[in-house]
Order: structure tokens, then sequence, then C-alpha cells
């Protein structure tokens, strides 16, 4: 069992992107620790720290349940996507070290999935 991100369109070929729910923790956590802070900390991930104190365009993604709660709008995704490219740019000369190559793939693909949603004007469903 895990987590599924995909486009509200019903088509089976549409892109998409799939984790375990401790592999979405972890990449959130990845996220976070680009963006300067420590997800963990955070209110809804077990720690008390306001998201009011945190400024990133992510907090969207970083901050929405596993697999509840509401889609997040094309226009939500579109916000997120510069933020997301350049993280993946940073960190694409750390990719050697497997761990970080998987994080990079994983912001590379789900860039695609949200670009998509975007272009289709879909929302992006947590499923």
């Amino acid at each position: 069992m895990g987590l599924h991100l995909y486009p509200n369109d019903d088509e089976v070929t549409s892109p998409d992107i799939s984790w375990s729910y401790s592999g979405f923790r972890m990449f959130r956590e990845w996220l976070a620790q680009a963006e300067g802070f420590v997800l963990a900390e955070m209110r809804g991930h077990d720690g008390n720290r306001p998201w009011s104190d945190v400024t990133t365009t992510l907090e969207p993604l970083l901050h929405h349940a596993d697999d509840d709660g509401p889609d997040l709008a094309p226009d939500q995704c579109a916000a997120m996507l510069p933020r997301l490219r350049a993280i993946a740019d940073e960190r694409r000369s750390d990719a050697a070290d497997p761990v970080v190559g998987r994080r990079v793939d994983d912001t590379r693909q789900l860039i695609t999935v949200m670009e998509f949603c975007v272009a289709e004007d879909l929302p992006l469903v947590f499923g």
C-alpha cells in the first residue's frame, strides 16, 4: 500500500508518481531540508512549529495530509514548479549518492505530473 499522486482526469496514460508512505515522508523531509527547515518540527508532522514560521512555495505539498485533504489546484502546482525545478537542478551534482539520486528523480517525476496538471488545468490528487 502506498501513496499515488496523479491528475484528476480518469486517464491511465497520464503521468503519475507513487511512493510508499515512508518513502513520501522521506521525500518531503528532503524537500523541507532544501527549504531550510526540519519537517518533523512542523505542525501536522509531529512538531509544534507553526507553518507561519517558514516561507516556502512548497507548503501546499509539504503541509498536505498523505492521502486525505483537498486536491492541489493547478495554480498551486504552477506556483511550486519553479522551486521544485531549482531544487532538482541544485542537487543534480550530488546525484551520484543513491539517496540523493532517488530524491532528484522523484522531484523530476513530480515536476512532470504537475506540469501536466497545469497544462491540462487539472487538480493533483493524493490517493
